[in-house]
């Protein structure tokens, strides 16, 4: 447990990484999409000021789940690490809309001017920042098992890929298409409202005890191969926050001493810990019968 622990607080550097960049790059990006007249680079910037939110969301969720359990949560408070991405998702979808509709208004005026082929340029930098930035909190998250700040890495990725659009956008606008800068606009919403539907979708699995069926036979197999196990009658498992909670119950010979039926419940949760970094296993053991 005191891994998890120091897991979240690393976790921390990472959202603390992403707040910093998103506040540098949302100021440079809307200053520089008024100053260029580029719709896309200003709905780019506009979505980076929601991603500090977002990121702060990840953060004070990441300092949450640190606090020990006590009486009233005796499994700790690992969940405020989903709940906070579940919050990010919802502050995603209204920068998404947002975004959505401010384009579509554009694209229905009548008056269209290229913008400034700096904006390119600029879009293109930004684009490199935050793919560095996300590349930086994936590695982080997998190596913690960090679920709210791998949310926070899928936004850092979208934001790269619509920078990517913005400039793509902003490009064809200058080659004599000046709506393309209204569409790449349109384009960040949607990119900004898929990332939030796919974030809100993973919470909400989470949240309510849904597990990944190709893990759990991964952890069944491992625990049918403990020597002493005869079968395994039942094995759940649920995400809570960045730890994973198993109980099984296995049978075991009924000619086995409570000693050696005990040695048999250490040997599953000493295999899952190194072979799946699982802390929290409760095994229950029952007599084999050879009935099914």
């Amino acid at each position: 447990m005191v891994d998890t622990y120091d897991n979240l607080k690393q976790g921390e550097k990472g959202a603390w990484v992403s707040i910093i960049a998103y506040i540098i790059l949302s100021a440079f990006k809307i200053s520089m999409g008024y100053f260029t007249g580029s719709e896309a680079l200003t709905a780019d910037g506009i979505n980076n000021t929601t991603d500090i939110i977002v990121s702060l969301a990840v953060l004070i969720g990441l300092r949450i789940a640190r606090k020990p359990p006590d009486q009233d949560h005796p499994y700790g408070h690992m969940r405020a690490e989903t709940i906070a991405s579940l919050v990010a998702s919802f502050i995603m979808f209204a920068a998404g809309i947002q975004v959505i509709i401010q384009a579509a208004q554009s694209l229905m005026s009548g008056e269209r001017h290229a913008p400034d082929m700096l904006a390119a340029w600029i879009a293109l930098l930004c684009a490199a920042c935050m793919w560095g930035v996300y590349l930086y909190n994936s590695r982080l998250a997998q190596r913690i098992n960090s679920q709210s700040l791998m949310a926070a890495a899928h936004d850092n990725r979208s934001d790269a890929l619509v920078s990517i659009g913005a400039a793509v956008g902003i490009f064809g606008s200058r080659l004599g298409l000046p709506i393309l800068d209204a569409v790449a606009a349109f384009a960040v919403g949607i990119v900004i409202c898929k990332t939030a539907w796919d974030i809100f979708s993973e919470s909400t699995h989470a949240l309510t005890d849904g597990f990944d069926e190709q893990k759990l036979k991964t952890f069944q197999q491992t625990v049918g191969d403990t020597p002493g196990v005869k079968r395994i009658k039942d094995i759940r498992a649920r995400v809570h926050g960045s730890s994973v909670l198993l109980d099984v119950v296995v049978e075991v010979s009924a000619e086995l001493s409570v000693e050696q039926s005990h040695d048999i419940s250490d040997e599953i949760e000493r295999r899952m810990h190194t072979k799946h970094h699982i802390e929290n296993v409760h095994v229950h053991v029952e007599p084999y019968t050879g009935s099914r």
